[in-house]
């Protein structure tokens, strides 16, 4: 059974998968007679059906312990796919990239734990394991495109669960 150990969630280490989402005041502006700031991200949002419509959604994630078992991946051919952590102080995202037969490929998949306001924009037809808040239940803003059809959300069940080890201290 392999066993992955989650890194920290950088804009650097998860560019092949995909960008990370938060704020940057750095890079904000002033908005609404000066009562908020607004910071505008470089993502842009994938999509490759004309028959798609943008879904906005909002999940809640039971939350769990690690190590944690994941048996399921997953992959939207037809759209990228971004989730903002809005209650959840921590979660997991474990991507995988395609192997020559089509599935994920497990022995180059990598682990990242997010915080609270932070997210994630999965490149289209990225293979990842479903959102998971890791202790407490959180939720989560998500954003696609769907069309109705089963290339909206590919699924692939693991022979052998995938083990997300406990977070060890973070080297940069």
């Amino acid at each position: 059974m392999q066993t992955l150990f989650p890194k920290r969630l950088t804009p650097s280490a998860f560019s092949p998968f995909g960008e990370v989402l938060s704020f940057d005041p750095e890079r904000s502006r002033l908005v609404n007679d000066g009562r908020a700031l607004r910071f505008d991200t470089d993502t842009r949002f994938d999509h490759a059906s004309p028959d798609g419509e943008p879904v906005l959604a909002v999940y809640r994630a039971i939350g769990g312990p690690l190590p944690m078992r994941l048996v399921t991946f997953e992959r939207h051919p037809l759209s990228s796919q971004t989730f903002i952590a809005l209650s959840a102080e921590r979660f997991l995202i474990v991507v995988a990239p395609e192997n020559r037969a089509g599935l994920p490929d497990l022995a180059r998949a990598e682990a990242f734990v997010g915080h609270r306001s932070e997210g994630v924009n999965y490149a289209r037809n990225l293979w990842h394991a479903p959102i998971a808040a890791i202790g407490a239940d959180g939720d989560f803003l998500m954003f696609m495109w769907e069309s109705g059809s089963p290339e909206d959300c590919v699924f692939h069940h693991l022979h052998e669960p995938l083990v997300v080890g406990s977070i060890q201290p973070f080297a940069e």
